[in-house]
């Protein structure tokens, strides 16, 4: 679960996105909407406590953002939050299954092949284990970042365009992965998304205002 109240972003004297209230309990699939440049990413990234709000409270999984230090927060982060991003971010020295090894290790977590397989396979791509993500398409790069977000199995999942790269299929077999892992770790699902192909596929929405204007200096 999560729950933002009064929260503001600001650069400068720009407002980048204001929250006056959200909770979302655990086990609830969300949308995210609003036009591009209307913050949904930075929500996103207040909420995974990668970066900190102007003014506001957040607290995630029963833990207020606001008490977490620099590296507790990255543990926290890796063990807590599951997060798509919408550039991936996939490390490219490193293969396919090394990128998801590595995101158990930040977290603290066992090494767990089997687990890493099944979620390969579950989206589409184990045949491609021991690639590069260089060597990949950007859907498959899309659909691995899909299995690093779950690896883990975090209390909270957040996706920023997930199916931005995807055709009706692997879109389809994407966000089947976010939803059933979020049914089975009880986990709450923020998907970020302007695709009328997710709509339909999660009951709650949160909707941001197009446009958000920047503060008046007084004169």
């Amino acid at each position: 679960m999560f729950e933002l109240t009064g929260v503001e972003k600001r650069h400068g004297d720009s407002l980048a996105v204001a929250v006056a209230s959200w909770r979302a309990e655990a086990g609830e699939a969300w949308l995210l909407a609003g036009p591009s440049g209307s913050g949904k990413s930075t929500v996103l990234h207040l909420i995974a406590a990668l970066t900190r709000p102007t003014s506001g409270r957040i607290v995630v999984a029963n833990r207020d953002l606001a008490t977490l230090g620099s590296p507790a927060r990255d543990r926290w982060r890796g063990r807590t939050i599951g997060l798509v991003p919408q550039w991936l971010h996939l490390i490219g020295a490193v293969s396919v299954a090394d990128n998801l090894r590595l995101a158990q290790r930040l977290a603290g977590a066992e090494r767990d092949d089997a687990r890493i397989l099944a979620l390969l396979e579950a989206v589409q791509v184990a045949d491609l284990a021991h690639r590069l993500p260089g060597e990949l398409s950007q859907g498959q790069a899309q659909r691995v970042a899909v299995a690093r977000a779950v690896v883990n199995r975090p209390a909270v999942l957040l996706a920023d365009e997930p199916t931005a790269a995807l055709d009706d299929e692997h879109a389809a077999v994407a966000l089947e992965l976010l939803r059933a892992q979020a049914i089975e770790s009880g986990a709450t699902l923020v998907v970020a998304s302007h695709d009328a192909r997710v709509k339909p596929l999660l009951p709650h929405a949160f909707a941001l205002p197009a446009h958000v204007h920047p503060r008046r200096r007084a004169a």
